[in-house]
């Protein structure tokens, strides 16, 4: 049994592989609150992560030679020596490696990740983080560019402070306006024929209604559904206008604080899906530790 570890800027993802890749809990802690270059996340933080990997290694076993660790986000923008000092603050207290990768080498996970045939069709694969977004395209079973911007979730949340009232107090179309202005420079084709959204987004829309339909555009394993641009739109706007916060987090009362994100992490793919001209989105709850698991 191995166990990988997604750790990004807000939520902490446990996984164990035998046969599958098994998703086994989730723990969301903000750690862009209070963070630091030069000393890194607080103090509040730094306790409940390590309170959480106590529990985790207690309950699971983990150890060096059976643990993966891959760290993202809000972490690569600690200085050297920070770095540096969660590395060997990990390896000392638990015995296990603290392994940021680079941007680079997440958009490679991601590209094995959603490495298939997509039947001829142009398709975007979007990957949003808290501080940053992964963009990926596969024309047929090609992989055939990669881009990072350097705009996430916490971009939304620390622009717009009433997103998480229990409706939100800013709409769709005002933080819509707001990300095309920082997605000005980015330069993308406008003839995808469609986009994947990574990362949860499947059980996300199934737990909130999204009008899903059958995925006629490829065949797999991981992506039985679709939702066209018009849909995708009236569900969002749905959670921000008539799900309640209270409700959301009712939704996953084991990690309630992921929806914190739900209704900012919108946005972005939504204003993407428009620049690439897609008319169908498919939702996908696959990571870069899937594309881990495939690079092997």
């Amino acid at each position: 049994m191995n166990y990988y570890i997604d750790l990004g800027s807000s939520t902490i993802k446990v996984y164990k592989y035998e046969e599958a890749l098994v998703l086994l809990e989730e723990h969301s802690i903000y750690f862009k609150n209070g963070f630091s270059e030069d000393t890194g996340i607080s103090d509040e933080n730094m306790n409940e992560m390590l309170e959480y990997f106590d529990n985790i290694q207690t309950k699971y076993g983990l150890k060096y030679d059976n643990t993966h660790i891959f760290v993202t986000g809000i972490f690569r923008n600690l200085s050297d020596l920070k770095k540096q000092e969660m590395v060997r603050f990990f390896n000392d207290r638990f015995d296990l490696h603290f392994n940021i990768i680079s941007h680079g080498i997440e958009a490679y996970y991601l590209g094995k990740a959603m490495e298939h045939d997509y039947n001829g069709k142009k398709v975007l694969i979007i990957n949003m983080g808290g501080k940053t977004t992964e963009l990926v395209t596969f024309i047929g079973d090609k992989l055939t560019d990669t881009k990072t911007v350097n705009v996430g979730v916490a971009d939304i949340l620390n622009n717009f402070d009433k997103i998480n009232e229990e409706y939100s107090g800013n709409t769709v179309e005002e933080i819509e306006a707001f990300t095309e202005e920082k997605l000005s420079s980015l330069e993308i084709d406008a003839d995808y024929d469609a986009a994947i959204f990574t990362g949860g987004e499947e059980r996300f829309e199934l737990l909130t209604n999204f009008n899903l339909v059958e995925n006629t555009l490829f065949i797999d394993n991981n992506h039985k559904y679709m939702v066209s641009l018009d849909d995708y739109i009236r569900g969002t706007k749905r959670v921000f206008d008539e799900i309640s916060i209270n409700e959301l987090y009712e939704l996953m009362p084991g990690n309630p604080k992921w929806m914190d994100g739900a209704r900012a992490g919108a946005i972005i793919p939504l204003t993407l899906f428009k620049m690439a001209n897609v008319k169908w989105i498919i939702p996908s709850d696959l990571n870069l530790i899937n594309g881990v698991i495939n690079d092997k």
